[in-house]
């Protein structure tokens, strides 16, 4: 039966025999067209669907006569534009365009809009290499994290902890902990660059063969073989959150109270077996939340019969409706539900290319060992990896790397003193300890990493940003001591020594000075090589010079409060605040940046008015919604990084409107 490229009323449902044309068999095979019986089911939807549509055209135009409504009399009107994509946060929002979807004509495929959301998403995981390098308070908030969502944390079905977090074998715990974050961590950068790398050659395919493409006619064989391969890789990425997902969930904070682990029959094995608790029952909500994320995991014909999108839209609108249900779910979890979301998204997008969508998963069947084969080396020499962090070398880095005793605490807030500088050197120097000793491992174990996206950025002179000894400042100039403040930030490092042709070598434990020094020149001049030790920041990643003319934007008052944390100065501002996500929000927004709410915690935001249209990902706070001075910190980092900015001037206006009155509640911020 013909339904796809019909071009009459006449032709469209006709019924053609076998033998009658010769592409019929194709068709079929190729699911450009029907079997009779299947397009019976099409037919009868769509009379239900038609006859709907029309009863409501009816009632809406009711004082059109019937037969005058379809006559010249009332000619078709172009389409209007229904906005309603909205949330509650007056910003689109995935779900609620995902929940219109059905009342609106079909959406085609959009290349360009998963091109960027890849992008942002490998650009965050890139971002996360870096703060976990960078920033110890990031690094130790992520241990724990990590650490309370492992399975050891549950206790047995007798009520007895894990054997691994009792003092005499705890090293063995935070030899795991360390193991996921550094792999899952690279892991994630190098899967969603090649998803970036796979759209971003679909974009131009489609474009250079745009003339070419008609439902009625295969798709030219080099965009195809493209999409199957995009198809297939989607479908290996999101195993990994997949199986992150099955580990964390259960074990999570919000849903320990559920289960327990069998009592281990070896003290000395990693492996657990988890139940539910005894006499502990899901009902309503819980069992509701915790049926899909179950089917996400571990009821493979269930998701195979749902579809990952239905199923991560089903778990999306739950979260929505219900604040029990968004309550059991932890910040942690939320994270790896954006990234199934996110590889969810792209597969919808794929369905909806018909009438070849149909095909794909045919062709990646036929050619199952090629795609295989190209997905491993795709991916590149992980194994690799892998063995070398299960090595003993490991376990020394994972004592260093767990944060009690205060070894990473960093008081980047506090005005700065002797001993705060101190504490910020010793906590960046544990930091640098542990990363030296994991590059180690690394060089010592890996051979085969080049082809890999964290070779990429560990092979590059990226730098480090880390604090300066502390220089007394000179009484005799009032502004000394701020502009010497300032310069505490001045120091560089190399991001990794790992892939530059310099041996990973394990960096000098601090030793505060007994005296301090007195600093004579503030600034160094911009043509003199660096010292040795220091690394001169790349045009793309270091501070705007003195000279430089940056672009100057009008904010009001409220996002001026904003970005003062974000770039938070403890020599000009007073002790930053918890930021409102609204606030935040609100602050994007009036730079110009285009705000979509992703499924899970996370936010795209797409510069409109800059110089650049690279977007950027940003997780709301879970669940209180409000981010913390050190998470805000972080995010300044990232816009610094990604789109150069600083917040080093704000300039105080009281712009005029149209009619020529003061706004005294505008600032015009300068990054």
């Amino acid at each position: 039966m013909i339904l796809h490229g019909a071009k009459s009323v006449e032709e469209y449902g006709e019924l053609i025999h076998w033998e009658s044309h010769p592409d019929a068999l194709e068709w079929v095979q190729t699911r450009r067209q029907y079997l009779p019986g299947n397009a019976l089911l099409v037919l009868e939807v769509q009379e239900r669907l038609m006859e709907f549509l029309v009863d409501c055209c009816h009632q809406i135009l009711h004082e059109i006569p019937l037969d005058a409504m379809i006559g010249d009399g009332y000619p078709v009107q172009p389409e209007p534009t229904l906005k309603t994509d909205t949330d509650a946060s007056r910003f689109a929002s995935l779900a609620v365009m995902t929940a219109e979807a059905p009342y609106k004509r079909p959406a085609g495929l959009d290349l360009s809009r998963l091109a960027t959301s890849l992008e942002a998403r490998m650009l965050a995981a890139k971002n996360h290499i870096w703060a976990l390098r960078e920033d110890p308070a990031y690094f130790s908030e992520q241990f724990r994290e990590a650490m309370d969502h492992r399975q050891e944390m549950l206790p047995d079905t007798k009520g007895s902890p894990h054997p691994d977090t009792q003092p005499f074998n705890i090293n063995a715990l935070w030899s795991r902990v360390l193991f996921n974050m550094v792999l899952d961590a690279y892991m994630n950068l190098q899967v969603f660059n090649i998803l970036h790398l796979q759209v971003s050659l679909l974009v131009i395919l489609e474009q250079h063969y745009r003339n070419k493409i008609d439902p009625m006619k295969d798709l030219p064989h080099e965009y195809l073989q493209a999409l199957v391969l995009f198809k297939f890789s989607l479908d290996q990425a999101v195993k990994g959150p997949l199986d992150q997902l099955e580990i964390c969930a259960m074990a999570s904070p919000p849903m320990r109270k559920f289960f327990a682990r069998r009592p281990p029959s070896d003290s000395s094995t990693s492996k657990m077996f988890v139940t539910g608790r005894p006499g502990v029952k899901f009902a309503g909500v819980d069992k509701e939340v915790m049926f899909l994320i179950q089917t996400l995991w571990a009821d493979h014909w269930g998701l195979f019969i749902t579809g990952l999108p239905l199923a991560v839209d089903e778990l999306e609108r739950l979260m929505q409706a219900e604040p029990k249900a968004d309550a059991l779910v932890s910040a942690h979890v939320a994270k790896i539900l954006s990234d199934v979301a996110i590889i969810a998204q792209c597969l919808k997008q794929l369905e909806l290319y018909q009438p070849w969508a149909a095909q794909i998963n045919d062709l990646i069947q036929l050619n199952l060992d090629v795609f295989r084969d190209t997905w491993s080396e795709m991916r590149g020499n992980f194994k690799q990896l892998h063995d070398a962090l299960l090595q003993k070398d490991f376990d020394e880095a994972a004592r260093l790397a767990e944060p009690s005793g205060g070894k990473f605490t960093y008081s980047s807030s506090k005005r700065r003193t002797k001993e705060t500088v101190d504490t910020l050197r010793r906590a960046e120097a544990n930091l640098d300890e542990v990363w030296a000793k994991i590059d180690q491992v690394t060089e010592k174990y890996v051979t085969d990493f080049e082809k890999t996206a964290v070779y990429e950025i560990l092979s590059k002179p990226r730098t480090l940003r880390r604090t300066a000894e502390w220089v007394e400042p000179e009484k005799t100039d009032p502004k000394a001591e701020h502009v010497a403040n300032k310069d505490l930030w001045e120091l560089h490092r190399p991001l990794s020594n790992l892939f530059l042709g310099e041996t990973a070598q394990e960096p000098k434990k601090f030793k505060p000075e007994a005296k301090s020094k007195t600093k004579v020149k503030t600034k160094g001049d911009p043509t003199e090589p660096a010292t040795t030790g220091e690394a001169i920041p790349p045009a793309d990643e270091a501070g705007p010079a003195a000279e430089d003319t940056q672009p100057t934007l009008a904010v009001d008052a409220k996002a001026l409060k904003v970005f003062r944390t974000l770039f938070f100065d403890p020599e000009v501002t007073t002790t930053p605040g918890l930021i409102p996500w609204n606030d935040f929000l609100h602050a994007m927004a009036s730079t110009g940046f285009k705000i979509v709410k992703l499924y899970g915690s996370v936010w795209q935001f797409t510069p409109t008015k800059l110089d650049v249209e690279r977007g950027i990902l940003f997780h709301e706070p879970h669940p209180m919604g409000k981010i913390p001075f050190e998470m805000a910190r972080r995010h300044g980092r990232r816009l610094t990084r990604t789109y150069g900015w600083h917040g080093a001037v704000w300039n105080v206006e009281a712009p005029v409107d149209s009619r020529g009155a003061s706004q005294p509640n505008l600032a015009r911020l300068a990054f």
